[in-house]
């Protein structure tokens, strides 16, 4: 079933009011894809009378009064990307369209739309009760989360307030939150104090004593070193194993960030799979058109949460966590069989992965024990020995779900980690030959990202040799099967410690030893909570602090661009 958008809607559920009231800046997707659907058919499960108001128009209380007021609390995301991110290109000009609002047309989330949706249920509370206390307002989703301290916002070029102040909400449940949110809810609807949970920002008169401090606001606002100081501590105490709790004053107030909720077991994440989703738009909302996200979703299967990549640039690191949660086996089938089932599925399964596709299935004994490593990442500069990749798991899924019958094809469409497929000496090459032989529709995605060690070092991602090996294994075993198959590589310009010439090199990289004309070049974008980010507002390296070149002229960046996605090489300078 859907959850429900309007008062007949509620009404046909036989109920008299709802509990919940999910607020979003997407279209209403029911998926288990899209976040807002993932938590509201969760509190459903749990007994809880949830609602959905999708990219309410902004300018009037309309659209957010549709459902009248919770009982509980309002959940406001801005959608499945950072509003800015949707809204503007790495140049900052507007982007067009929207694959997550109906018809495409990108005119129905605001900038900032986590900000601009708390506020506009504080306006409506107010017209409902004035003077009156209104029902709590809870930030979640990836906007929320990655804002939820002070970090460097690059649309305003300056440090921001953690988002809980410019909202004037009451709490964020950050990460992958379904246990936080649940636990939330049984303390409102129990009338408990819900300032223990786990994966919980609030604001607060007085710091916790036993919590981390992070440098002021205005410290990390002024001062570069200790915005870097501040990040150092953030980023390390974002595992539920063993991060601490934080707090940052902000003026006369404290943000206070309790430690991360516990990771969801193997059998909660494959009881959220399970879930009774309509892998569809909802019918009020796709009368206004369909959105083209589900092309790629709809008939996808999410094997597994978190990335242990940290690439500098990503943020799932921080988000999902840097440790890998994978479903079952049974889960991973029982939802092809629901695919299979449905009405419109075709026999082809348009991915089965996750973050990383063949991350699944196996994680360091240490770090499940301990938690992640605080000064020593999994995959750089070299894979950790203690990470012991075996792709075994994968390959062994990917030949049962094949060998369902309806299946035609199962695409592996997330992307690979080639430096995991060679550093794998057990089932490599034949994790590599059944890929090859089953599972890519012509090309297969990988994300080398640049070719010079210099930026790669700042991003966190492996040399060229180990991309070269990689290839010529992938065309090695296509010429094997008959397939005439390439690799399309992903490949960013203007990243931190990236110059022009860099990207010359890169060029010359991609002629002559991938022998290809890149078309999918991206402009680097600062996302906030990221190092990456980190490095190119501070402009240093931040593990050693020595000055790096970062490009931040908009035209000198789409140069850097041009310089590789154009046919002969472009000397610049």
């Amino acid at each position: 079933m859907f959850l429900p958008t309007s008062p007949e809607e509620v009404k046909r559920l036989g109920w008299d009011a709802l509990d919940i009231i999910l607020v979003t800046g997407d279209s209403y997707i029911d998926s288990p894809f899209i976040g807002t659907a993932v938590i509201g058919k969760v509190l459903l499960k749990a007994g809880y009378r949830v609602g959905v108001i999708a990219q309410p128009d902004s300018k009037t209380v309309t659209d957010i009064s549709r459902l009248g007021e919770p009982h509980l609390f309002w959940g406001v995301t801005a959608g499945s990307i950072d509003s800015m991110v949707a809204n503007y290109t790495a140049l900052k000009k507007p982007r067009r369209s929207d694959d997550y609002t109906p018809g495409g047309e990108n005119t129905r989330r605001p900038d900032r739309a986590t900000i601009v949706y708390a506020n506009l249920i504080r306006r409506y509370s107010k017209q409902l009760h004035p003077g009156q206390p209104a029902r709590p307002i809870v930030l979640g989703g990836i906007e929320a989360s990655l804002r939820r301290v002070a970090h460097y916002d690059f649309w305003d070029n300056a440090v921001r307030r953690s988002v809980l102040f410019d909202a004037k909400a009451d709490y964020i449940l950050y990460g992958m939150a379904e246990k936080a949110t649940l636990e939330f809810a049984a303390a409102q609807r129990d009338g408990k104090d819900p300032h223990q949970v786990r994966g919980l920002c609030y604001i607060a008169k007085e710091k916790r004593d036993s919590y981390l401090e992070l440098p002021s606001y205005e410290t990390v606002a002024a001062d570069k070193l200790a915005f870097i100081e501040m990040f150092h501590t953030f980023y390390k105490n974002n595992d539920p194993v063993s991060g601490r709790g934080l707090y940052q004053k902000h003026a006369d107030r404290f943000l206070i960030q309790n430690p991360p909720g516990p990771y969801q077991t193997q059998a909660e994440l494959d009881a959220v799979y399970a879930l009774d989703f309509e892998r569809a738009q909802h019918p009020y909302y796709e009368a206004q058109g369909q959105v083209k996200a589900l092309e790629t979703i709809r008939f996808s299967i999410s094997t597994h949460r978190g990335c242990y990549g940290e690439c500098n640039f990503c943020a799932i690191a921080v988000h999902e966590g840097r440790t890998v949660r994978w479903r079952s086996q049974k889960s991973i089938l029982d939802e092809a069989e629901r695919l299979i089932a449905h009405s419109d599925f075709k026999g082809y399964i348009q991915d089965l992965g996750g973050p990383t596709a063949n991350m699944y299935g196996f994680e360091c004994d240490k770090k499940l024990k301990n938690g992640a490593c605080p000064a020593k990442r999994c995959l750089f500069p070299e894979i950790c020995p203690l990470l012991e990749v075996d792709h075994r798991p994968q390959l062994e899924l990917l030949r049962q779900v094949r060998k369902l019958q309806g299946v035609k094809k199962v695409f592996v469409a997330s992307g690979l980690r080639y430096d995991m497929v060679l550093g794998d000496a057990v089932c490599g090459e034949d994790y590599l030959r059944e890929i090859v032989e089953h599972h890519v529709s012509g090309q297969l995605k990988v994300a080398p990202e640049h070719s010079e060690n210099n930026v790669l070092d700042l991003m966190g991602k492996p040399g060229p040799d180990s991309l070269l090996k990689f290839k010529d294994n992938f065309d090695r075993l296509s010429r094997a099967v008959g397939k005439p198959q390439f690799l399309t590589y992903y490949i960013i310009a203007a990243h931190p410690g990236c110059s022009a010439q860099d990207m010359v090199r890169l060029k010359h990289f991609t002629s002559e030893k991938l022998h290809v004309n890149p078309e999918q070049v991206q402009i680097f974008t600062p996302t906030p909570s990221t190092y990456a980010s980190l490095m190119y507002y501070t402009e240093l390296d931040p593990f050693t602090r020595r000055p790096i070149f970062v490009e931040k002229d908009p035209l000198r960046k789409e140069h850097q661009k041009d310089i590789v996605t154009r046919k002969p090489a472009v000397e610049y300078s």
